[in-house]
């Protein structure tokens, strides 16, 4: 078996474990297997472009600055979304500090030039989809941080409530009213 055949039948604890010993190209089966939903994860919590960059990369350089330390005691997707999560918690404090709060509701959905389909839907009606993309920049961000790591990360409400530092119950709640909200908005533009 060569290397690249291996490296594709790894795990992702495996594939990182192999970058904390030095093997650069797991990193890079790591990023390019993770980019594309973790960048839409930030890029709908963060609402800008140039944000939603800035944040991405800062939360890849931790992941490089902590593969020293890294221990697969949970799933690379539940850890990489917990350092997402926590990067963004950072970045809310620090605007709350400067007193420039994020408006979801006030913000420019021209930034949101095709960031791909939402997992599990195709959306065929621009109206459709740019209300939908409205209703989820409203939610509360617990709501939307919990309904996005489900959408995007695809990850389980065990994994959630790892990563947001809450309990299953409360993750399931906050899906709970996520859907319940958006389930009305495709409602009323259907």
């Amino acid at each position: 078996m060569d290397a690249a055949s291996h490296a594709a039948e790894r795990s992702d604890e495996e594939l990182m474990c192999a970058y904390r010993d030095g093997e650069a190209a797991a990193f890079d089966r790591l990023y390019s297997k993770h980019a594309d939903s973790l960048y839409r994860f930030v890029l709908r919590n963060a609402g800008a472009e140039h944000r939603a960059g800035e944040l991405f990369q800062d939360i890849w350089m931790r992941v490089i600055n902590s593969r020293a330390r890294y221990v697969p005691a949970a799933s690379f997707r539940t850890w990489l979304f917990a350092i997402a999560h926590n990067r963004l918690t950072d970045h809310y404090r620090a605007q709350a500090r400067h007193n420039a709060r994020i408006d979801p509701a006030g913000s420019d959905l021209a930034e949101f030039a095709d960031p791909g389909p939402l997992p599990g839907e195709v959306l065929h009606n621009a109206q459709l989809q740019q209300a939908l993309l409205r209703e989820i920049e409203a939610l509360p961000r617990a709501q939307r941080e919990a309904f996005l790591l489900k959408q995007e990360a695809d990850l389980s409400l065990e994994q959630i409530a790892e990563v947001v530092g809450t309990s299953r119950e409360t993750v399931k709640s906050r899906l709970r009213y996520a859907m319940a909200k958006l389930r009305t908005v495709l409602r009323e533009t259907l």
